[in-house]
């Protein structure tokens, strides 16, 4: 099958165009050999199927980080029949030069003007007959979010695939690096973008809601704004709350019976019943909870992240935050898994491979290991202390407190230089609800494939614990620790499922306290240390695929030891201190 590969900067909209040209079949898989994702789709145009590939965002072919040598990778190995290159119509002459090199590779060429509509906007116009005349190639305008000049485009295609099957594909041999050529094809971007662009009561440099977004005074209010009605209102309360009551209930009221009666209509040994139905089964209580408690709450944390990321907003809390990031060994690019992380931490930590040294990398997968809860984790403890607004501002001021005073340790402990930052800052925008929905549904839908049969197995283990014997060993093992945090017993069950997700300790904390088991002061110091435990067993796996056995193991230990640490020193000074909430 012949292909199409999308090549561009990163934040041109690359991804949106390559959904309006394959629709929602896509497979999405590791590039052979390394960790970096690759989706691919299809493409039907004029009776002809067409492979479409969406390679990693790159600046030059001259690759620094690991997504660039696969983009690179992509276009020497996997021999692409056409190129299809997408750029930020409003930036033309920063981003020509990475043209001039793909037009090197000798592979038929289409140019892609995205966001032509902004640039309009912004006073920009574009003479695209005469761009199409000095460079050579096919030039189409596009508006992807909405789908405009799509059909243009996919007719541009289909005629570079033609002139490909005639020319056939030839040996690729890109130019070595040169620091002159280099500066020729940056002064030729230069005239060309001169010559078709025309500039007529242009912004220049940031808006005023840039400034309102990035100033200290004013952006950390908003920020606030943003953590009080997305995270603690709308997923918190909300989705926490209210949705996971109902389901929880209908559930609990409903589907456990059935299932109860079902299990014991068509299994005769009592001890298999429990291995699917009862307090341990793989349906009553792993099912549950990833149907009822953790699913509503992921969505509805996707749902935000999705919107703020089609916003535009994002980037501009990395330049907010850049400056204390830097403390801790960062740089304010560190903000979108450290975002993401609150959905999927193991998500999060594949998406630290965009941070540009090892050092950053490593202080980055730590502190996502140690201090970001998960989205379920996030709705369970706003849900759970939305009726205690005090004992939540404690839980956040002391996981806020550790996360930054174990980065700064980190940073001075782990060798390296001073994090740099660049980061393209995209137009702020409405969010496209289209584009919100997909996004939410994507990965929703990867996370509760995830979720159940790794619930079900822990379900499962947990059922084999029970008849050999085994969990109540475990349980009474972890007595003594809990006691000097001040928990009672029945809180191990929690940890011990917090061994196999943090999310699914979550859940069973969720559980507890509907029980009426823990009073304030427990509840806080279940909460912290539920917050720093081990990882999830599938972000540890990404640890040890991302940054090696050593120090995925060395993570987990030092993880283990300080959550417990820290339950029984927050304890200690809530008793000592004669503290009562």
């Amino acid at each position: 099958m012949a292909n199409v590969a999308l090549f561009g900067n990163p934040n041109v909209g690359k991804s949106v165009l390559f959904g309006c040209l394959t629709g929602s079949y896509v497979t999405v898989s590791n590039y052979p050999g390394t960790t970096v994702e690759v989706s691919r789709g299809s493409l039907r145009a004029g009776g002809n199927l067409y492979e479409v590939i969406d390679t990693p965002g790159l600046y030059s072919i001259y690759p620094i980080t690991e997504e660039e040598r696969v983009a690179l990778r992509i276009l020497t190995e996997g021999r692409p029949d056409v190129i299809v290159q997408v750029m930020d119509a409003k930036n033309i002459e920063r981003m020509l030069p990475l043209t001039f090199q793909l037009m090197e590779s000798g592979v038929p060429l289409v140019l892609v003007l995205n966001m032509i509509d902004e640039a309009d906007q912004n006073g920009i116009s574009i003479d695209v007959e005469r761009l199409t005349e000095l460079l050579g190639v096919r030039v189409a305008t596009t508006v992807a979010i909405n789908g405009q000049g799509i059909d243009r485009l996919i007719g541009l295609i289909r005629s570079a695939m033609h002139e490909s099957a005639s020319r056939g594909k030839k040996p690729m041999e890109l130019p070595p690096y040169s620091d002159s050529r280099m500066h020729v094809w940056h002064e030729r971007a230069r005239v060309i973008a001169r010559q078709v662009c025309r500039k007529s009561g242009a912004r220049h440099g940031m808006s005023r809601l840039d400034r309102v977004l990035m100033s200290p005074l004013t952006g950390m209010p908003i920020l606030a704004a943003v953590v009080y009605f997305g995270l603690y209102l709308f997923v918190g309360v909300l989705g926490a709350g209210v949705v996971v009551d109902l389901l929880e209930g209908a559930y609990t009221d409903y589907l456990n019976p059935f299932i109860e009666n079902v299990v014991s209509a068509t299994v005769p040994w009592p001890a298999l019943r429990g291995l699917f139905a009862g307090e341990y089964g793989i349906f009553t209580l792993g099912v549950r909870y990833a149907v009822a408690i953790i699913m509503p709450i992921v969505a509805f944390y996707f749902f935000v992240f999705a919107l703020l990321e089609d916003s535009g907003y994002l980037p501009r809390l990395g330049f907010l935050l850049d400056r204390a990031f830097k403390r801790i060994g960062l740089s304010g690019r560190a903000i979108i898994p450290m975002v993401l992380g609150l959905g999927c931490v193991s998500m999060a930590t594949m998406v630290t491979r965009t941070l540009p040294t090892r050092r950053e990398r490593i202080i980055a997968t730590f502190l996502l290991a140690l201090c970001i809860p998960c989205a379920a984790q996030t709705g369970v403890i706003m849900g759970l202390l939305a009726v205690r607004p005090h004992v939540l501002a404690a839980w956040a001021f002391i996981i806020i407190s550790i996360f930054m005073a174990v980065g700064m340790l980190g940073a001075k402990i782990i060798p390296g230089a001073r994090p740099t930052f660049l980061l393209e800052v995209p137009p702020m925008r409405m969010p496209q609800m289209r584009n919100v929905f997909v996004k939410t549904g994507a990965r929703v839908a990867w996370y509760f494939k995830e979720v159940v049969p790794l619930f079900a197995l822990a379900s499962a283990l947990i059922w084999l614990g029970q008849v050999t014997g085994a969990f109540d060993l475990l349980v009474r093992a972890m007595s003594a620790p809990l006691s000097l945090m001040g928990l009672p017993d029945s809180a191990a069950t929690a940890f011990i499922f917090g061994f196999f997700r943090r999310d699914y300790g979550a859940a069973g904390l969720y559980d507890l306290n509907r029980q009426g088991v823990f009073d304030a002061n427990q509840l806080l110091v279940a909460a912290v240390v539920l917050t720093l435990f081990l990882p999830c067993i599938t972000q540890f796996i990404i640890t040890l695929k991302e940054r090696g056995w050593k120090i995925g193991v060395a993570l987990s230990l030092f993880i283990l030891m300080f959550s417990f640490v820290t339950g029984v020193a927050l304890n200690g000074l809530l008793v000592i201190a004669h503290i009562k909430l």
